[in-house]
């Protein structure tokens, strides 16, 4: 089994080119989307549908009334003014998701940069949302399929590196053996650097600090730090929503 990663979204246009059929993609978006559909899902949620556009999103709830769109820009949930009428009802926080919001819902979400790496992985072998938050079941999961390649995916921020994104792709990698990749070997000897406090180390990055600013955001910092706390994997279907697997 061949292990890679992608440390950077500037990467992300060179998977159109490149044969994923053998490849389960595992895209991290810690802070926050990932973090986020994983509880959604964990709570009820009955999928996610994630789209790279606002207008894609005030669409889709056009064709389905009873959905709920979700999602954000720098960080804060989209407004009527940005989508062009529709206020929508989540932003990107994980603990806006609770179980009375979300149970047998079917959520559309558009963020900066999580959605568009989900996206960017179409045509893998399998593609799955990972977080500190599921991420023994997600190692279980692929210890017991072996694919002939895990492609571990950071959705950064913006066009850069996210911290948080690869020091949980190392955590990840810490968990599988196989021929590893120098962009494996970069993430898990992040991880191993900052194992110790996953939080302080979260809210050290670019992303976490500024979440940390923002006085009803920044408890997101430790919950997104939480480890295996939920026992399910993410993992999207043919059409590409996200669903929960045990």
């Amino acid at each position: 089994m061949k292990l890679d990663a992608i440390l950077s979204p500037a990467e992300l246009p060179a998977l159109a080119r490149r044969d994923l059929r053998p490849t389960v993609c595992v895209v991290f978006d810690i802070l926050r989307a990932t973090s986020t559909f994983v509880t959604a899902l964990h709570h009820g949620a009955a999928a996610i549908i994630p789209v790279s556009e606002i207008s894609e999103a005030v669409v889709l709830r056009q064709k389905h009334p009873d959905c709920l769109l979700a999602g954000e820009r720098d960080g804060v949930k989209i407004s009527a003014a940005q989508s062009g009428g529709v206020d929508f009802d989540l932003g990107n926080s994980p603990r806006e998701f609770t179980p009375a919001t979300v149970r047998g819902k079917t959520i559309v979400s558009t963020t900066t940069n999580g959605t568009r790496a989900l996206r960017a992985c179409t045509g893998a072998q399998a593609v799955l949302a990972g977080s500190f938050l599921n991420l023994a079941a997600t190692a279980t999961y692929l210890q017991r399929l072996t694919p002939a390649e895990i492609l571990l995916v950071c959705a950064g921020t913006g066009e850069g590196v996210a911290l948080e994104d690869v020091l949980a792709a190392g955590a990840l990698a810490e968990q599988l053996s196989g021929k590893c990749s120098d962009a494996i070997q970069i993430a898990r000897q992040m991880y191993a650097g900052a194992q110790a406090n996953l939080t302080a180390a979260l809210g050290s990055s670019q992303n976490g600090a500024r979440l940390c600013a923002i006085p009803e955001l920044r408890e997101d910092v430790a919950y997104c730090a939480r480890r295996d706390s939920v026992s399910l994997i993410a993992i999207t279907d043919a059409s590409g929503r996200l669903h929960a697997q045990a």
